[in-house]
C-alpha cells in the first residue's frame, strides 16, 4: 500500500510542478482560454482523447461490461469515431469563423450567429448545470480511487484529488491544461496495457479466459449476446450511436478545441491520431471489463459496486510497484476531463454570463482565475454525497449539454435561415422532453431518453427556421444576405 501512495503522490505532485512550467504566462482571456490559437496537432488529439476519456472510461465502463458482457462493447464503439466527427465536421468552419469573430468560447460563436444575449444567457446556465453535475461525477470517481488504493476516507481522497486538480488548472490555463493532457493521455495508453497484460495472465491467456467465461452456466449465453440475454435492449444500443457517438459533435468542452489549434494540418493529424488513439482506449477499457469476470467471477470481491472493480483489481492483483503505475492510468483520465471541464466552466461563466460585452477580454485573467477555483470546489463540495454508478451521471451530462448545442451550434454553422427563436425553441423543448423522458422512466422503442429529445429538438429548429426571417451572418454565410 505504501508503495502505490508514494507512486500517486508523485504523480500528483509532477502534474503540479508540469502545470506551473507550462502555465500561460500571457494574461488575456485568449491566452488562458485558448492558449491564443496555438495548440499543434498531436497535442490537439491527445487533449480531445484526454478530454473524452474520463473516469467512466476506466472504471464504471469496465465495471458495465463486467455486468452486461461483450454488449456492452457494444455500447462503447460509437465513441470511436468522436474525434474524426467533431474535427472533420466542424473544425475548420468553426476555426475559420471563430478567428474572424474573435470568439473565445463556444457561446461567443453563438451569440455572433443568432445575436441573442438571452439564448446565450439560457445556453450559459445549462451549460453550468450540467457541467457540475458531470464533475461532480469525476470528482467521485477520482476521490474513489484514491480511498480504494491507499486506504484513505473517501473525504480525504476526495480533498487530495480535487483540490490538485482545481489547482493546476485554475494556475496553469489552457495551455496547462492541453499539456497536462497529453501526458495523461499517454499514461492512460500505458496503463491500460499493464492491465490488460495482467489480466490475460491471470486468465491463463485468451484462449482460457474464452473457456472460462463460456462455461459459466449463470452468464455464458447472455455474457456473449449482443444484448446480453435482454439485459440490456437492443434500442439501447441504437441510442449509443446518437448519445457517445454523433452527438458529441456539439459537446462545448471538445467543440472549444476546434478553436484552438494553430494551422489545418494540426487538425488533420488530430483527426487520424484520435481515432486510433480513442479506438484503443475506449474498445480496450470496455473489454478489460470483459475479461476480468473470467478471474473475478463474484461481485462480493469487490463490494457489489463496480465501479470499485478495476481498483480491486488493481491494488489486490497486481505487484505494488506496477499496480501504481496502472493506477495513475484512471486518475489521469479522470482528471484530464476535470481540468478540461473547469477551464470550460470558468469561460462560460466569466466570459459568457458575466463579461457579455468583452470589457474585460484585454485586462487580468485574474477574475477567470478565481472562477474557476470556485467553481472547482463547489463541484468538490457537491461530489461529498456521491451517487453510486458514475457512468449514469456522465451519461446524463453528456445528453444534456448535447441537446443544449446541438441546434444551435451545428445548424448555426450549416444553415442561414434560422434565428435565435428557433434555436431556443428546440433548446426548450429537446431538454423538457429529454427530463420527461428520464424522469419517467420512458423509453420508446427501448430506446434511451436522448433520441427522443434529439428528434423533437431537430423538428423544432427545422420547422421554425423554415418561418423564421433569414438571420444570415456574413462571417458565417458571406453570400447570404442578412435579415431577409
Amino acid at each position: 500500500m505504501t508503495v502505490i501512495v508514494a507512486v500517486v503522490l508523485f504523480f500528483l505532485g509532477g502534474l503540479l510542478l508540469i502545470s506551473f512550467f507550462f502555465r500561460e504566462r500571457t494574461e488575456t482571456f485568449l491566452a488562458y482560454f485558448l492558449h491564443s490559437r496555438q495548440t499543434t496537432g498531436f497535442v490537439l488529439a491527445m487533449t480531445l482523447i484526454a478530454t473524452y476519456g474520463s473516469v467512466s472510461t476506466f472504471v464504471s465502463g469496465p465495471g458495465l461490461a463486467w455486468s452486461y458482457g461483450l454488449s456492452w462493447v457494444v455500447f462503447a464503439a460509437p465513441q470511436i469515431i468522436t474525434g474524426f466527427l467533431i474535427l472533420g465536421v466542424i473544425g475548420y468552419k468553426l476555426s475559420i469563423v471563430s478567428r474572424k469573430i474573435h470568439a473565445i468560447t463556444i457561446i461567443d460563436v453563438i451569440r455572433a450567429r443568432y445575436d441573442s444575449s438571452f439564448l446565450c444567457a439560457i445556453i450559459g446556465v445549462a451549460t453550468l448545470m450540467f457541467f457540475l453535475a458531470m464533475m461532480a461525477g469525476q470528482f467521485t470517481g477520482g476521490a474513489r480511487i484514491l480511498a480504494y488504493a491507499t486506504g484513505y476516507d473517501y473525504i480525504i481522497g476526495l480533498l487530495i484529488f480535487g483540490l490538485t486538480t482545481v489547482g493546476f488548472t485554475t494556475f496553469g490555463g489552457f495551455r496547462a491544461v492541453v499539456i497536462t493532457d497529453t501526458i495523461c493521455a499517454i499514461l492512460m495508453l500505458i496503463g491500460m496495457g499493464f492491465l490488460i497484460h495482467a489480466i490475460v495472465t491471470q486468465g491463463g491467456g485468451m484462449d482460457q479466459i474464452g473457456l472460462t467465461l463460456s462455461s459459466r452456466a449463470d452468464i455464458g449465453e447472455r455474457f456473449m449476446s449482443l444484448d446480453s440475454g435482454g439485459h440490456l435492449p437492443l434500442g439501447m444500443l441504437l441510442s449509443a450511436w446518437v448519445l457517445v457517438g454523433f452527438a458529441t459533435i456539439a459537446l462545448p468542452q471538445s467543440a472549444v478545441r476546434c478553436m484552438a489549434f494553430e494551422k489545418p494540418s494540426d487538425m488533420r493529424l488530430a483527426m487520424l491520431l484520435g481515432v486510433i488513439v480513442c479506438g484503443l482506449l475506449m474498445l480496450g477499457m470496455t473489454f478489460v471489463g470483459v475479461l476480468v469476470r473470467a478471474v473475478i467471477p463474484d461481485a462480493s470481491a469487490f463490494g457489489q459496486n463496480t465501479d470499485n472493480l478495476i481498483p480491486y483489481f488493481i491494488c489486490q492483483k497486481m505487484n505494488p510497484w506496477v499496480a501504481g503505475i496502472t493506477l495513475i492510468a484512471p486518475l489521469a483520465a479522470t482528471m484530464s476531463t476535470v481540468s478540461s471541464l473547469l477551464i470550460s466552466a470558468s469561460s462560460t461563466l466569466i466570459k459568457d454570463l458575466i463579461d457579455m460585452n468583452d470589457k474585460f477580454r484585454q485586462e487580468s485573467v485574474f477574475l477567470a482565475k478565481i472562477m474557476t477555483f470556485v467553481f472547482g470546489v463547489l463541484s468538490i463540495f457537491l461530489a461529498l454525497d456521491p451517487l453510486d454508478v458514475i457512468a449514469w451521471i456522465n451519461l446524463f451530462a453528456f445528453g444534456g449539454l448535447e441537446i443544449t448545442y446541438l441546434t444551435p451550434l451545428i445548424g448555426g454553422l450549416f444553415w442561414a435561415k434560422p434565428n435565435d427563436k428557433a434555436a431556443l425553441a428546440s433548446i426548450v423543448t429537446g431538454l423538457v422532453t429529454y427530463l420527461i423522458c428520464l424522469g419517467m422512466s420512458v423509453h420508446i422503442l427501448g430506446t434511451h431518453a436522448i433520441v427522443p429529445a434529439v428528434f423533437v429538438s431537430c423538428v423544432v429548429y427545422f420547422v421554425v427556421g423554415l418561418f423564421a426571417k433569414t438571420q444570415a451572418r456574413e462571417a458565417f454565410f458571406p453570400n447570404v444576405p442578412e435579415d431577409v
